[in-house]
């Protein structure tokens, strides 16, 4: 008789609790990223470069600049004298994961920074900002990836490169 009560209560408990538990938010899904066009050429590579590293000699930084086709496959890559070497590496991955998750990735490090720890644990995704899809067309044609000064610096310089200046 004691089994069967503690049964009953177990169950009326349980059922209160599911009862107060809210039904899960529905969310709408993200807006769908651009496609994937035909990839960047060298010479708009080089431009973009070459901007980018203008750009940082009028800041003080000193930059690794790397542009990416869609796949994440170098196009072409250049650093400024003096640059740390591991900023080589580090602006490749960043064009790669921008390319390939057609995200700038200082948003997948503002994500990451606001709890969804989740990107963290895809090795190939490099989650600091600094790379950014390159659109043409409403199509992107590859990506730029910098590095060598802070992050936000990075994106910075990424950003004036795809302005023109």
């Amino acid at each position: 008789m004691k089994a069967l009560i503690f049964a009953l209560a177990l169950t009326t408990v349980a059922s209160a609790a599911a009862a107060q538990t809210p039904p899960a938010a529905a969310s709408l899904p993200p807006a769908p990223a651009p496609s994937y066009g035909p990839p960047i050429g060298l010479e708009a590579a080089q431009g973009l470069i070459d901007r980018a590293i203008a750009y940082g000699a009028t800041k003080g930084w000193r930059l690794a600049v790397a542009i990416v086709e869609p796949s994440g496959e170098l196009v072409a890559f250049a650093r400024m004298d003096d640059t740390q070497y591991g900023s080589i590496h580090v602006a490749q991955r960043k064009a790669e994961t921008a390319a390939r998750y057609r995200l700038p990735t200082a948003v997948m490090e503002e994500r990451v920074q606001a709890g969804r720890i989740v990107s963290l644990s895809n090795a190939e995704a490099l989650t600091i900002g600094g790379g950014v899809p390159i659109v043409a067309g409403e199509r992107i044609i590859g990506a730029i990836g910098v590095s060598g000064a802070t992050a936000a610096q990075d994106a910075e310089a990424a950003l004036a490169a795809l302005a023109g200046g």
